[in-house]
């Protein structure tokens, strides 16, 4: 079949979904997603396994514009007011989630290189799904800007993690010690790579905005600095996710017309969004839920904890507001392609159980896809950051 009858489908299965979704007060997100596993090829199999590798593309473009739409939040103003908090609280639940999965497998007699690469990749919380529900039901307030910044940091804390991570598995599994300087570098180089190339193409496009001045040829160049973000990150071996997020927040530091030319942006992502949770939707596979057996549920149940009670300390050592203390943790409990993409490295550094860490990140990306976004909105919902439609409804007039 034509791979735009495929694209089509994707984007009228987004629609309906995402329609039923609402129906039942559930964020579109979920919809999307629901959609996707149903028509992908764990289920229906009406969007087969090859055409779905055909759509890369489509993941790629999200992303970066989702990164970049984050990056745009790391206005200086925010920074100067709010300091270091927000790094504090990354750096705190990315470890609070590490530390609880490796105790939690050391706990129950697993191996502690296998503990650690595990916990490493229990560190990373996908941004994709909670920035949708943020901007469905433009979510506002303390909780809400700082799930923005944390959810951006929380990608160069679990890089880091996992570098270390794997560094010490490695030096317990094996004789060879020569390269271990080298290993705790590599993540860090990959984050400073990320930043500063970043960051200079954020200080380039916002130079070239001023050559510009209708909103079509600014819309084009904003879109064409994105997908060249995305594409010199694999050039140079560095994460897309940071270096749009980076070039995000060079622009909208640089540039008074940042706040414009995101309102055009952000009048074209809509569709790529759909297609991308139909997508990633259709990429979860109901298949591995039997196989993930006790890890399974140590990990997941453990990482859960470890983010909560992480963000919990962080905030609480920062004196952040107290909704803050209290909200923020649920909202990081989605973890998708960073973790996958994690877990893929991890097989080679302790191959043995290959397997089971493919089984149980696979498991773990599908219930928290799934479930994630409705714990973010509900939180958001509590912390009094969203408003539902019911609750703005205005009072009948009375009768005279």
């Amino acid at each position: 079949m034509n791979l735009l009858l495929y694209l089509a489908c994707i984007l009228l299965c987004g629609l309906l979904f995402g329609k039923l979704a609402k129906l039942v007060r559930l964020p579109n997100v979920t919809g999307y997603l629901v959609g996707g596993l149903i028509i992908g090829p764990s289920i229906a199999r009406l969007l087969p396994a090859d055409v779905l590798s055909q759509l890369d593309m489509v993941s790629e473009m999200a992303l970066g514009f989702i990164a970049f739409s984050i990056g745009t939040e790391f206005k200086m103003s925010y920074f100067k007011r709010v300091g270091f908090t927000p790094i504090v609280i990354a750096i705190a639940e990315g470890l609070g989630a590490m530390l609880f999965v490796v105790a939690g497998l050391v706990a129950f007699g697993y191996e502690l290189p296998f503990a650690l690469v595990m916990g490493a990749i229990a560190s990373a919380t996908a941004p994709a799904a909670t920035i949708m529900v943020i901007k469905q039901y433009k979510a506002k307030g303390p909780v809400t800007e700082t799930l923005l910044s944390v959810v951006a940091l929380d990608d160069a804390v679990a890089l880091i993690a996992f570098g270390f991570a794997v560094t010490i598995a490695k030096t317990m599994t094996s004789s060879e010690h020569a390269n271990v300087l080298l290993s705790i570098l590599e993540p860090l180089k990959e984050v400073a790579i990320s930043l500063v190339a970043g960051a200079a193409l954020g200080f380039l496009l916002a130079v070239l905005l001023r050559f510009f001045k209708s909103q079509a040829n600014r819309l084009t160049l904003a879109i064409a600095f994105v997908f060249l973000c995305s594409a010199l990150a694999t050039v140079l071996d560095a994460s897309a996710l940071l270096m749009c997020m980076a070039m995000g927040a060079m622009f909208v530091n640089c540039c008074n017309a940042a706040p414009d030319v995101m309102k055009l942006v952000d009048n074209i992502t809509p569709p790529v969004f759909m297609m991308f949770f139909v997508v990633s939707g259709a990429g979860l596979q109901v298949s591995v839920l039997p196989t993930v057996g006790l890890v399974g549920v140590i990990y997941i149940v453990a990482r859960v904890i470890g983010k909560i009670l992480g963000a919990w300390v962080g905030a609480q050592v920062m004196r952040a507001p107290q909704t803050v203390k209290k909200y923020l943790g649920p909202t990081l409990i989605p973890q998708a392609g960073v973790a996958i993409g994690l877990s893929l490295l991890a097989q080679t550094v302790v191959p043995e159980y290959a397997d089971v860490i493919r089984a149980v990140v696979l498991c773990g990306t599908l219930i928290y896809e799934l479930v994630g976004p409705l714990i973010s909105k509900l939180t958001l919902v509590k912390a009094g950051e969203i408003t539902l439609a019911e609750k703005k409804a205005k009072p009948l007039p009375q009768r005279a």
